[in-house]
């Protein structure tokens, strides 16, 4: 999810054996397929959908697992390699979201994923890459979505190469790009109301074998596409106590300049808490992020943006719809990912 996603498994297998993630430079189209010898993978789709008098958040979301459990197994049946699947609408005139979720075995019929590019899927929902766009589709009981990306731009890759370190110790690390400024056209169902959405997206996609630092309690993160072309991921692990443990950022212009920040030169500031009526989390909704000294406050389209994903990853997270700004001025929107303000995220051994 959003950065970390490989922290999300169910446990291990201790005598599997998983791929290393040592430095490499990304190969395209390969690489955005699956990579199903890893630990842990996910790719992870965020955007605001504009109508003509709304305008709305939504992310879906597919994580893949190697288990660990059934390697010698050739059924399809076996639990070698596990996906699961949020789905979620950031909807104001709720002032929550519509959310649902879902898990299968990856049996290649049902459920399943390919690795010369992206496709992957659990029953109707699916996201597939063909053709320089991506389709996607997800029905729940009170939504649905189905929607076409433009990919034409290329990828951007965190950590320069795609390896993206995630703590002080390298041995912490995962494959990382994302696709941001992706323009969007679609359906949105809310209900038994239909209507056409645009709009701007991102794709982030991930895997690793590592697990994160036992001292990580959670993380934040961030996505953000601005109104004059460029885009911007941030993120930051921190310990228990609130302090910071590792950070990375990674900025590229409207005219594809790129530019990587360390942790020295990131620093998330909480400025206004929400506090769950179901759960009783608090949750920081609303931020100031500074990058050497480029000061942006990220504000929520709503504040109960909570996911409770227990009964698929066993966590529960805050992944809101923001508005990035410059004093009063609004430069672009994005989202945001909160986990480990409840409990320690859990993370597989």
């Amino acid at each position: 999810m959003a950065g970390f996603g490989f922290a999300f498994m169910p446990p291990m297998a201790a005598a599997v054996l998983f791929p290393p993630v040592t430095p490499r430079r990304l190969v395209f189209p390969r690489d955005h397929g699956a990579h199903a010898d890893f630990r842990s993978e996910w790719w992870y789709v965020t955007g605001w959908l504009d109508g003509p008098h709304w305008s709305r958040g939504f992310q879906l979301t597919f994580f893949r697992v190697r288990t660990g459990h059934g390697e010698d197994n050739p059924s399809r049946f076996s639990p070698r390699q596990l996906l699961i699947a949020h789905a979620a609408i950031a909807d104001p005139a709720l002032a929550r979201l519509r959310h649902a979720q879902r898990s299968a075995r990856a049996d290649g019929l049902y459920a399943g994923f390919r690795e010369l590019t992206t496709d992957v899927w659990i029953g109707e929902w699916f996201l597939r890459l063909a053709e320089g766009r991506y389709q996607l589709a997800a029905k729940a009981e009170d939504f649905a979505l189905a929607l076409e990306l433009d990919a034409a731009s290329a990828p951007l890759l965190h950590g320069a190469t795609g390896f993206s370190q995630k703590a002080p110790d390298a041995r912490h690390a995962s494959f990382y790009y994302s696709r941001p400024q992706l323009a969007l056209r679609g359906l949105l169902t809310l209900g038994r109301h239909r209507e056409a959405a645009s709009g701007v997206a991102w794709v982030d996609h991930e895997w690793s074998s590592e697990l994160l630092p036992e001292e990580a309690q959670g993380w934040e993160w961030v996505g953000l596409n601005f109104d004059d072309g460029s885009a911007l991921m941030a993120f930051r692990l921190r310990r228990a106590n609130g302090e910071p443990l590792w950070a990375g950022a990674s900025f590229r212009d409207g005219e594809g300049r790129m530019r990587l920040y360390g942790p020295s030169e990131i620093c998330f500031v909480p400025l206004r808490i929400w506090r769950s009526p179901r759960t009783q989390i608090a949750w920081p909704v609303e931020w100031l992020v500074s990058i050497e000294g480029w000061e942006l406050a990220l504000m929520p389209l709503f504040d109960d943006q909570e996911f409770d994903a227990r009964r698929s990853t066993g966590a529960i997270y805050w992944e809101g719809a923001v508005r990035v700004k410059r004093g009063a001025r609004v430069l672009g929107r994005g989202y945001l990912e909160l986990t480990g303000y409840g409990d320690k995220i859990r993370v597989g051994r």
